[in-house]
Order: C-alpha cells, then structure tokens, then sequence
C-alpha cells in the first residue's frame, strides 16, 4: 500500500481509478457514473477466486451460471439513462448487486428484482455490507414492479426477445428504458423514452451481448 495526498490508496483502489480512465477514453463521459465506478468496491460482489480480476473490463462469472455485466456495459447503460439523484430507478436482474451499488452510490432510490433466490439473498447481503440501501425483490422481472411505478428509470440487465411493454408501461412520462434486444446470442442496445401515455421514442446504442431475459414476457426459461 502507498500514501498518496494523505491517504492510503489499495492496489485494487488504483486499479478502479486505471479503469475509470479506461472507460473515459471509451467514452464515458458522465462525471456521477464515473465516481461512482471509482467508489463502488467491484471486487465485493464477486466470487473470491474472480477477485484479482475485478478491474478488468470484462463481464466475469458469478453464481447461477450468471454474469456480472462488463463495466463499460455497466457504465454505458446508466449514462444512457441520464439520471439524476433522487430519482426512482428499477433494475431487472439483481444478479451479483453491483449495478444497483452503481445507481445507489448516485442517489437514487433503487428496486431491484431477480428471479433466483440464492442470488437475490446474497446481492442483499452484499449491498447492506457496503452500506447501499437497496429495495431487493425475487420474481418475474419482465412484468416490473408495479407497487412502486411509476419509475424515472428502469435497466434492463439481460436480453430480451423485444421490449417488454409492461415495463414500458411502469415509466414515467419522460422515463426511459434501458434494454437489450434481440436473441439470445446477441442484443441491441435500446433506450425506450415513454414521451406520453402510449407513445415512446426508440434509440439503438448499438450491439451488446446478456444472457437471456427469462419471464412471461422475455424468453421461457430452458428454451
């Protein structure tokens, strides 16, 4: 460990701040996402033996035969979503906890919902041992959470055969929606802006790869 400015910096400290660098020369500009990449302990929400491989920009394997999304993937999606604090997001797909870490360490009022269990107890665990108050939830995600809609944001962490229009549904006017679309061995990146009761604007981000989206209304699940 070394001192730098007064204060004891980690390996794994100065490999998140060589990572946020990385993710600004990819183009990541958003100043909230990018603190928060460097603040947020990547290596928590991992399996012991992918610890010394947390900085990388690369998706890693979890529990579940599962993933922990690429930190450009991570980075890219949030800042498509334009947040600011205090607004009320919704994830679909909890997996390891480190996307809701990203949007909690933001500001914002997080619900997250995953569909297996032993995955959701322990992203639970994590988040309240790094100090993250999240609203963790296990169920279908693709049919959202409509207790606590209408939501500013919802993220999408898996692919879905097309947009799932009952999460477009629990948008705010002005709320987007982050989801990877296409099949299961590749997705298109798309931001769904819900511009009044029935009207949303599509933008496409371009190609991303996410294991699929199970659920009523994403894909069947051993499909």
């Amino acid at each position: 460990m070394s001192k730098q400015n007064n204060k004891i910096t980690s390996p794994l400290g100065v490999q998140r701040t060589v990572l946020v660098k990385e993710l600004r020369s990819k183009g990541i500009s958003d100043t909230n996402v990018l603190r928060a990449i460097e603040t947020v302990h990547r290596e928590a929400f991992l399996p012991a033996a992918m610890v010394s491989r947390a900085y990388e920009d690369t998706a890693l394997p979890i529990d579940n035969k599962q993933t922990i999304s690429q930190p450009y993937t991570v980075a890219s999606m949030t800042q498509a979503l334009r947040l600011e604090p205090q607004m009320k997001v919704l994830e679909i797909g909890t997996g390891s906890g480190y996307q809701a870490a990203i949007l909690a360490e933001m500001g914002m009022h997080v619900f997250t919902i995953e569909r297996h269990p032993i995955l959701s107890q322990k992203a639970r665990e994590v988040l309240a041992r790094e100090g993250y108050n999240v609203n963790c939830r296990i169920g279908d995600g693709t049919i959202g959470y409509s207790a606590q809609a209408p939501y500013d944001a919802i993220i999408v962490t898996a692919g879905a055969p097309d947009v799932p229009e009952t999460l477009a549904k629990q948008l705010k006017i002005g709320g987007r929606l982050a989801v990877p679309v296409g099949d299961k061995s590749s997705q298109q990146l798309y931001v769904v802006t819900r511009t009044a009761d029935e009207k949303w604007d599509v933008l496409d981000l371009g190609p991303y790869k996410f294991v699929p989206l199970i659920g009523i209304e994403g894909w069947e699940d051993g499909r």
